[in-house]
């Protein structure tokens, strides 16, 4: 179930990601709205599941979302029925290659690396204080994952500030959604 709830999250993420939206005067994308969650999923599947399966889900969600791509490139070069008028508004979803690359980038390495944290966390630290272990890991994996996406996706076709202002904006609502989903690592069976 968690694995399952992980994989559509991150889907919703990248499709979300298409759009830049403006909170309280900063440039976010909308994938970001879902995407910080995907971190405690991770934690979640990890503790229950163990390592090998956290790291099984990242690589399968992320060929889901190479397929989603590959989904909407052939919808939208395939004619259509023109009764329903010219139907423009898929476009976006077909021209979605970098971002959902620079998504897949991002998040493969970042959840890869709060996999490795993680366990670290665990196998030399303490197995005690789960709360600790997703801070930590999420401490690592949250700047490279919003440095990664942001810089792939949208560097060179938009203003560097705007690109720095969503990285910052992605940083802090990761964290921040972070700290509000952390008590969720108790709910979980396993180490």
């Amino acid at each position: 179930m968690l694995e399952a709830i992980y994989v559509a999250a991150q889907i919703l993420a990248d499709i979300g990601s298409l759009r830049i939206l403006s909170i309280w005067g900063l440039s976010i994308d909308g994938g970001t709205l879902i995407y910080p969650f995907t971190f405690t999923l991770r934690d979640l599947i990890h503790k229950n599941k163990g390592k090998k399966q956290a790291q099984d889900i990242i690589i399968l969600a992320a060929i889901i979302n190479v397929l989603m791509v590959l989904l909407f490139w052939i919808i939208a070069i395939l004619p259509p029925d023109l009764s329903m008028g010219e139907q423009i508004e898929f476009a976006i979803l077909a021209g979605s290659w970098r971002i959902v690359l620079a998504s897949i980038i991002a998040e493969v390495f970042s959840q890869l690396t709060d996999t490795e944290v993680y366990a670290w966390f665990v196998t030399k630290i303490t197995d005690k204080k789960q709360y600790l272990r997703v801070l930590i890991s999420n401490a690592f994996s949250i700047p490279i994952d919003s440095i990664i996406f942001c810089w792939i996706a949208f560097g060179g076709i938009m203003p560097s500030a705007t690109v720095w202002s969503i990285v910052i904006t992605n940083i802090l609502v990761k964290f921040l959604v972070t700290l509000i989903s952390l008590p969720s690592i108790y709910i979980v069976e396993g180490k």
